[in-house]
């Protein structure tokens, strides 16, 4: 007796790397001649990059987002958490979350590729209460705002078909958002469905963690009162303290000091602020204690560092 689910499992795979590469080519059209980095497209929330030589790290809140990778390898660390992942495979960030990015793969011949489209939650709810019925007998057993996952061929031909509407403007404005409502019936109805559920639905751990990580972008600066944060949620502390670290993989406490500690790189490098200055700023009473966990998290002491950045 033959196994037809064996049978399709090669051809499944053949198809989803012929759509890699069809989607590796319209982006190298797209960013070919114009150098590494980020490029944004004439679509709303849609941008590529590029990169011809592995990175050093990058790091930034990032908000919620859908990113394929299409050629070349990437790592995204998240507290003590490390995500990998190569080409046919996507990253969903659900919630506000401080990441530091590595491509670990990329060459002039092979560079990395990647697609990244911004996600709107108020286009997710609309999409959950239509699609109520077939939503709801899927598991739920998902609180994380990261997760990777390997793309199926439906969610790659949309990726194809809206970046293919970059040769055509004149159709974006009527086409793009039909194609971008079919992403997210994908990702809602696909393995970690119950994740990107979770982003818009009213009431859910994670939007009720969401708004208290909106609260903590606004007021980094200011001593943290978990009990605040926790009657914020709705929540009692020590659930408060659980789900956060289940959404996030950290802690208030932790959250809040990469919120300062990226905000404290960015003043120094953008703003030309010294070391000192920025601890004060962004809320540090000790410079040594600033000087200690900004050696931690980025790897080099702040003078360093921003010298570093500057020269890179």
């Amino acid at each position: 007796m033959l196994n037809r689910t064996g049978l399709n499992e090669p051809r499944n795979c053949m198809a989803i790397a012929n759509q890699c590469k069809k989607l590796a080519a319209l982006i190298t059209q797209q960013t070919n001649g114009k150098g590494d980095g980020f490029y944004r497209t004439a679509i709303d929330g849609l941008e590529f990059q590029r990169e011809s030589s592995v990175s050093a790290a990058l790091c930034g809140v990032s908000e919620p987002l859908l990113a394929i990778l299409v050629q070349g390898k990437k790592e995204a660390l998240l507290g003590e958490e490390t995500y990998r992942y190569g080409a046919a495979q996507y990253l969903v960030v659900s919630v506000d979350l401080p990441l530091t990015a590595f491509i670990v793969e990329a060459t002039p011949e092979q560079p990395y590729l990647g697609f990244k489209l911004n996600l709107d939650p108020r286009q997710l709810c609309d999409m959950i209460t239509a699609q109520t019925s077939a939503i709801e007998g899927q598991k739920r057993n998902s609180t994380r705002g990261l997760f990777v996952s390997t793309a199926d061929a439906s969610l790659l031909d949309c990726a194809l078909r809206l970046t293919g509407l970059l040769d055509t403007p004149q159709d974006i404005p009527m086409l793009a958002p039909m194609i971008i409502r079919e992403i997210y019936y994908r990702l809602l109805m696909g393995e970690q469905g119950e994740a990107v559920r979770q982003i818009a639905t009213s009431g859910s751990i994670m939007q009720r963690i969401a708004e208290v990580i909106k609260l903590l972008k606004t007021d980094f600066a200011q001593p943290l009162r978990v009990e605040n944060l926790a009657e914020q949620a709705r929540m009692s502390p020590s659930s408060f303290h659980h789900h956060f670290k289940e959404v996030t993989s950290m802690s208030p406490l932790q959250y809040q000091k990469q919120l300062r500690l990226l905000e404290a790189r960015r003043l120094m490098l953008a703003e030309n602020f010294d070391a000192t200055n920025a601890a004060y700023q962004v809320g540090y009473e000790s410079p040594s204690q600033f000087s200690r966990e900004y050696s931690r998290l980025f790897g080099a002491p702040p003078i360093r560092d921003i010298e570093r950045l500057r020269t890179a």
